[in-house]
């Protein structure tokens, strides 16, 4: 039997104003997460350099646990499992930026303890020589050179973070990713509109890539 198939260019810029609608909720989901989870990776990123092994430990064990399992795993275990512990329902949105937020700060925390950690050990041994103490030294001399040092592995993280809503289509979150789904289900397009929606998320990506490329040739981030 012969089999021909023509790409529908028409089709699939037919699908872009109901594609775009996902945008908001992807990169709420992402970059919303990713807020909650610079604080939650600074916290466990410190933690994880302290010398004290009884906060060491429990910063190593979250770590390991939301890094060794994968955030499809993740969400659904928060939006589905969390609702019978809790005794009611979560919302899918909700959920989206909570499996983000955990898993993110999982790789923040390594990214914080790495950039901190960078810092030669002089610097700290000058701040104290010049009175300052052990918390002014880590947040006027320490942090800040760290932090500018962390700025390539965050970005590189939210470039991640950004990929990973595509799978919460799962639970029905209106993304990008099911936004594609609910249209194909009534036009039968799927491969021109997972086209556009791949274009899109890298559309997105990429910007985030050239804003970070542009931070280094200014010499904000890096050394």
């Amino acid at each position: 039997m012969d089999v021909t198939f023509q790409f529908n260019w028409q089709a699939a810029f037919a699908s872009l104003p109901h594609l775009v609608a996902g945008i908001p909720y992807t990169l709420l989901i992402s970059f919303g997460g990713l807020a909650i989870g610079f604080f939650i990776g600074i916290f466990f990123g410190l933690l994880r350099i302290s010398p004290s092994a009884w906060l060491r430990w429990p910063a190593i064990v979250y770590i390991e646990i939301f890094r060794g399992t994968p955030v499809l795993v993740q969400v659904l275990f928060i939006f589905y499992g969390l609702p019978q512990l809790l005794g009611g329902p979560i919302n899918a949105l909700v959920a989206g930026i909570a499996a983000i937020a955990v898993n993110s700060g999982a790789y923040i925390s390594e990214i914080v303890r790495g950039g901190v950690q960078s810092i030669e050990r002089g610097q700290r041994e000058a701040g104290l020589s010049l009175g300052l103490s052990r918390v002014q030294t880590f947040r006027d001399i320490i942090w800040p050179q760290a932090f500018r040092r962390m700025i390539p592995a965050l970005g590189n993280q939210g470039i991640i973070s950004i990929k990973d809503t595509s799978l919460f289509s799962v639970i029905g979150v209106g993304e990008l990713v099911r936004q594609g789904q609910i249209y194909i289900a009534t036009t039968f397009t799927a491969l021109e509109v997972y086209l556009m929606v791949a274009l899109l998320y890298l559309a997105i990506t990429l910007s985030l890539s050239i804003a970070l490329r542009l931070l280094e040739r200014k010499g904000l981030v890096g050394q």
